[in-house]
């Protein structure tokens, strides 16, 4: 188990516990039970990069600890 802080810069900081093989799908889901947003309006980045769906989070090379950027779409 990992676990991912993800930060919208407006006062909501998600951390969440959750495997490594699993996609940025899932990790949209249970961010999406923890903050009450619909799962299809959140966009995670890091930097300029924006994770797509069907990718696991060991294919991103996410860890343990690491931050990212929660957008609205």
């Amino acid at each position: 188990m990992i676990e991912i802080v993800c930060n919208d810069r407006l006062g909501k900081k998600v951390r969440v516990k959750c495997n490594s093989d699993d996609t940025i799908g899932d990790l949209k889901l249970l961010i999406s039970a923890q903050t009450g947003t619909d799962r299809e309006k959140i966009v995670l980045k890091k930097w300029y990069t924006v994770y797509k769906d069907h990718i696991t989070l060991d294919d991103y090379e996410i860890h343990d600890g690491m931050n990212l950027e929660l957008y609205y779409q």
